[in-house]
């Protein structure tokens, strides 16, 4: 391969950039909302009413007889998620099987961003917390995903123009780093495995998929089966959320090959994500978020003690530090090993600043902090914290960054519209309201 063969955030597709571009409108309104959550739990619960918050947080619905009489908090992290889990696994699957991303050449550099950009803030929140004890160490893998509708968020909020290369790039860095986190989930932080039930899930799971890759797509018949297998694979042991990821790997991403011919219809992937990405974006994230981040931090003096933790430090400096460092290394071994060169328009600074966007995690974060070291902990509190700081540190460093390079971005956009324009593209880079 030759250094000019392959070119490194370079534009895809007419049709992959035309949906990417439908699939980041919606999750910006998303992220949007699930700032309104956050912002609606920190003031309410560090009010006079604090009482009230932490009690319908922790009221307790559902039947006891199948051991879900869970707390609403717990619901949104376990039910809800398992919406969001099971629309980043169809996006995933759609990239790999249909999208631009089925070419290896092309998967190859999200892929290692999303390893590297979670290998090194594991390194560093264990290196900080080396010698705590006290069950710190069981916390590395909460500074490891990137919150897709946070950062999107944050490019609505500051205007900036990012070219339609990078924003697929991030998109992708995010769903990858997502399913590598509820893989992570399954196996670290399970503690108690029923087999028995576990292979029970199965059996509803195996049904789905069989009237799935028959194009059945009666809601009444498999939404009680994807409830099914999300039941059982809650009384196994495993995160429920798993049940997602597995539901969506079912699910043909090819249109139907029958009488109709190839172009009979979308995808049975493209149907469901256009039914349950606005459940999982408009409702599901931002109530998991209303639910988690409603820490009590006391004032400054509270905050300063919650990030006296090392637990706090080692994340806020994972999603800072880790994450820029993780994933600009990765890109630049790919570069380096591939022989493959930045396009053109772009330069190394727009990979550290996209980098910096990676350090924003929240909704997967904090639910790995729940699962490390108990809902409502001292700990988990510190961690609530340490996930916020974080956050938004690197989200000013990214809007500095990115606006100082927003410039450049613009004329980059102007030129792909005039491109789009040419070839009879309508409006593929039409920006959400927030940001135009």
């Amino acid at each position: 391969m030759t250094s000019t063969s392959t070119r490194l955030f370079s534009r895809g597709s007419w049709p992959e950039t035309s949906r990417i571009a439908t699939v980041l409108r919606k999750e910006t309104v998303g992220g949007v909302l699930l700032l309104v959550g956050t912002v609606v739990a920190l003031v309410w619960a560090n009010s006079p009413w604090s009482a009230a918050y932490a009690s319908l947080r922790d009221a307790r619905v559902g039947p006891a007889s199948l051991h879900l009489d869970l707390t609403l908090g717990t619901w949104a992290a376990d039910g809800l998620l398992a919406i969001f889990f099971f629309v980043a696994g169809l996006e995933l699957k759609r990239e790999f099987v249909a999208g631009d991303l089925r070419d290896p050449r092309r998967a190859a550099l999200p892929v290692a961003a999303a390893v590297g950009g979670m290998a090194v803030p594991a390194l560093i929140y264990v290196l900080v917390n080396l010698g705590t004890g006290d069950g710190a160490l069981r916390g590395w893998a909460i500074p490891t995903a990137t919150d897709i509708a946070f950062a999107l968020a944050v490019l609505a909020v500051i205007s900036t123009h990012l070219p339609s290369a990078l924003r697929t790039f991030l998109l992708t860095l995010a769903v990858v780093d997502d399913l590598l986190a509820i893989t992570i989930i399954a196996i670290f932080y399970t503690a108690e495995l029923s087999v028995g039930f576990l292979a029970l899930s199965l059996l509803p799971l195996a049904l789905f998929a069989f009237l799935v890759q028959r194009r059945v797509r009666v809601w009444w018949v498999l939404l009680p089966l994807a409830a099914l297998t999300w039941v059982l694979m809650h009384s196994s042991g495993v995160h429920p959320t798993v049940a997602g990821v597995l539901l969506a790997f079912t699910v043909p991403v090819a249109r139907s090959s029958g009488a109709g011919g190839p172009a009979a219809g979308p995808g049975m992937a493209e149907h469901f994500e256009h039914r349950f990405r606005p459940l999982s974006a408009g409702v599901a994230v931002p109530v998991f978020a209303f639910f988690a981040a409603g820490v009590t931090v006391g004032g400054f003096s509270g905050l300063v003690d919650a990030l006296a933790d090392t637990v706090a430090l080692g994340i806020v400096a994972a999603l800072v530090v880790g994450k820029t460092v993780g994933i600009t290394a990765a890109t630049w071994l790919v570069s380096r090993f591939t022989r493959a060169e930045l396009d053109d328009d772009l330069s190394w600074w727009d990979v550290v600043g996209l980098a910096l966007l990676g350090g924003i995690g929240f909704t997967v974060s904090l639910l790995i902090g729940e699962l490390a070291f108990g809902t409502g902990s001292v700990r988990d509190e510190h961690v609530k914290v340490g996930v916020l700081v974080g956050t938004v540190a690197a989200a000013l460093l990214a809007t500095v960054l990115l606006r100082l390079r927003n410039r450049r971005y613009r004329q980059i956009a102007a030129a792909e519209q005039v491109d789009a324009d040419r070839d009879g593209i309508p409006d593929v880079y039409q920006r959400p309201s927030a940001e135009s």
